[in-house]
């Protein structure tokens, strides 16, 4: 079985240290700036169901404002941001290149996106619960967390699985730019390096994870749906 692996993948079987490293720097990357990114997003989120028209604490100006912000930044494609806000990356890493550099742009490419997959999660709540809620005298507060949020759970689970799964696509890309990870791995050793079998298996091992995620997902959706 070995020998028949070591065939088909030659310069795979030459670096196992390299794949271990590369696939930790991908969940590293992907876990960092899902966490950052994913709280910042659901408070964008909560913020924009908040204060839309008829919201619990409705604010045009907020509102309009938010939104166009999220639509600016999800409209920036993600090689340009890489590039484009490398003095804030500068400023918060000390550098530009490397594994925690890409956090910043992958925390900001993320959190915008996110926050509009969550919005949309939030806006599925039956808004029968929300005036019943309403009209048993609960808060703005209490209605954000144990309505929307709670109510919402399950959307909010199926949307975090889209928004994680592209983030992992994200890493990728910030990994052929200098990041590090599998992408780094596929594109400097594997492609520019005429090693296929190494882009081959890069490119396995981040569907493995992409399943894995989307299992898990799946899983917390049958556990919280009721």
């Amino acid at each position: 079985m070995y020998s028949l692996f070591a065939d088909y993948f030659p310069n795979v079987v030459m670096m196992p240290d390299k794949f271990v490293q590369s696939t930790l720097e991908t969940i590293y990357m992907t876990f960092l700036s899902g966490l950052i990114g994913g709280l910042a997003g659901v408070l964008l989120a909560v913020i924009l169901v908040a204060t839309k028209s008829e919201g619990v604490l409705e604010n045009k100006t907020c509102y309009r404002v938010l939104d166009k912000l999220i639509n600016l930044f999800r409209s920036i494609p993600f090689i340009i941001l890489l590039a484009l806000i490398y003095p804030i990356t500068r400023f918060i890493v000390g550098t530009t290149v490397g594994l925690n550099a890409a956090l910043v742009p992958l925390t900001l490419g993320f959190a915008p996106f996110f926050a509009r997959q969550i919005q949309n999660a939030l806006l599925e709540v039956d808004e029968g619960i929300v005036e019943a809620a309403k009209s048993m005298g609960s808060s703005p507060f209490e209605i954000l967390i144990h309505v929307y949020l709670k109510e919402g759970l399950p959307a909010i689970i199926r949307a975090s699985a889209v928004s994680i799964i592209s983030l992992i696509g994200l890493t990728a890309m910030a990994g052929a730019v200098g990041a590090g990870g599998l992408g780094s791995l596929a594109i400097n050793i594997g492609y520019n390096g005429f090693k296929n079998d190494v882009a081959v298996m890069s490119t396995l091992i981040i569907l493995v994870i992409v399943f894995i995620t989307q299992w898990f997902c799946n899983f917390l959706i049958k556990k919280v749906s009721h």
